[in-house]
């Protein structure tokens, strides 16, 4: 991750120096608070999801980058046969994507299976 005060810094003395004018400088420091926001709209690090078979046995177990939300819950319920088969599926993901966006953590998902017993939980840590 790069560090947001040293790229307005440099912005900053780039104008100074004449190298970027004033109106250039505002569009590249508004880009940064942008890139700044989007980096701590939590202090979230992890998606964790967990499926456990009806005696409480973890059958998957997933850890997922919080950058990667968007194409890693995809992922992992594409390619996962264990997810695949869960009740994961039946799960708005484009809804807990943005849950995890605006900033929540703890547990934010927990799902039984009635007939089999399985349960899905996720994380966000």
């Amino acid at each position: 991750m790069s560090n947001f005060k040293e790229e307005k810094l440099q912005i900053l003395k780039m104008i100074e120096e004449g190298k970027i004018t004033h109106e250039e400088g505002l569009e590249l420091l508004n880009a940064i608070e942008e890139k700044d926001k989007e980096f701590n709209t939590s202090n979230a690090k992890w998606i964790k999801i967990r499926v456990y078979d009806p005696d409480d046995k973890t059958k998957v177990n997933v850890n997922i980058p919080i950058a990667l939300v968007d194409v890693g819950l995809k992922f992992a319920t594409k390619f996962s046969p264990e997810l695949k088969n869960s009740d994961l599926e039946n799960i708005n993901l484009e809804e807990i994507i943005q849950i995890i966006k605006s900033g929540a953590q703890g547990k934010i998902v927990d799902v039984t299976n009635e007939s089999n017993g399985e349960k899905v939980e996720i994380y966000v840590e």
